[in-house]
């Protein structure tokens, strides 16, 4: 098996949300072994790239994600 980067880890999750949250939970465990593997401590993510990008969206992902073991920040948009 390889190793995803996290940058492809990061891909299969904006892939999964788009596809109403397919294999979400496959793909967040590939991000945190993308990360542990990076010596990376969360993930940063690209807020125009998610379906709900609103307060209460990236509230929901973020402890959505971290239930998971994986930390997630946003992207400051300019």
């Amino acid at each position: 098996m390889t190793t995803l980067t996290v940058t492809e880890a990061l891909e299969n999750v904006y892939t999964s949300l788009i596809d109403d949250n397919a294999q979400l939970d496959t793909h967040i465990a590939a991000l945190k072994a993308a990360l542990a593997a990076e010596g990376q401590k969360e993930a940063v993510v690209e807020p125009s790239r998610l379906a709900q990008n609103n307060r209460a969206g990236r509230k929901l992902m973020q402890s959505y994600f971290k239930k998971r073991g994986v930390a997630v920040t946003f992207k400051e948009q300019a």
